[in-house]
């Protein structure tokens, strides 16, 4: 008769260097994981915030709100004379953060609704609770979407000596800017001829 001997089992064995490695690989593992979530975070907060700034510049700016008219004297237009109201969706204007960069033949000039150098000045049209007021230090304030206010531009300002009276078939372009950064092109355009005429329509 054959006896069969039991098979011995096989130990394994592990190293110190073994473990060393197993260790650091864990280790490199770990802090490669965190690096990863914090940049995860930051870009995901970078994209948030420029979102928000692209939304509020295509949403929080202005549009004309009718037609832009002239002030003829002469034989030239003297004053810019045009109705703005906030896009819908936007939040609250401020006009006194609120610039208008006049361009033409003459240069270029930034207005704004503040005295003591180029500005535009403003009063309300439709203002259902008061926000337009500038009394008691307020600024004035585009706050519903119904709010309209008349923006008058004089082409005669001593403090802006590139502002210049137009022209017959002249034009020039002004960009709205809100302090979010919004934008608004309006563009003007004075007709072949003036005679006989106290006013004109500069665009439509």
């Amino acid at each position: 008769m054959q006896i069969k001997m039991p098979h011995k089992r096989e130990k394994g064995q592990v190293g110190i260097g073994t473990l060393i490695v197993f260790i650091a690989m864990v280790l490199v593992a770990a802090i490669a994981a965190g690096v990863l979530i914090n940049t995860a975070g930051f870009l995901q907060s970078s994209a948030e915030q420029t979102g928000s700034g692209a939304a509020e510049q295509t949403t929080n700016r202005l549009t004309t709100a009718g037609s832009v008219t002239g002030v003829v004297s002469g034989s030239q237009v003297t004053s810019i004379n045009m109705s703005l109201k906030r896009v819908s969706g936007s939040g609250d204007i401020d006009l006194n953060d609120t610039t208008i960069q006049y361009v033409s033949s003459s240069g270029v000039e930034t207005l704004t609704n503040q005295s003591g150098g180029a500005e535009f000045t403003t009063s309300p049209i439709r203002d259902d609770d008061g926000s337009l007021t500038t009394g008691s230090g307020s600024d004035p304030v585009l706050n519903a979407d119904t709010d309209q206010v008349s923006v008058r531009i004089d082409l005669n300002q001593g403090s802006a000596p590139n502002l210049e009276p137009l022209e017959a078939g002249e034009s020039a372009t002004m960009t709205i800017v809100t302090s979010a950064g919004g934008e608004t092109e309006v563009r003007v355009s004075v007709p072949d001829t003036l005679t006989g005429t106290s006013a004109v329509v500069l665009a439509p």
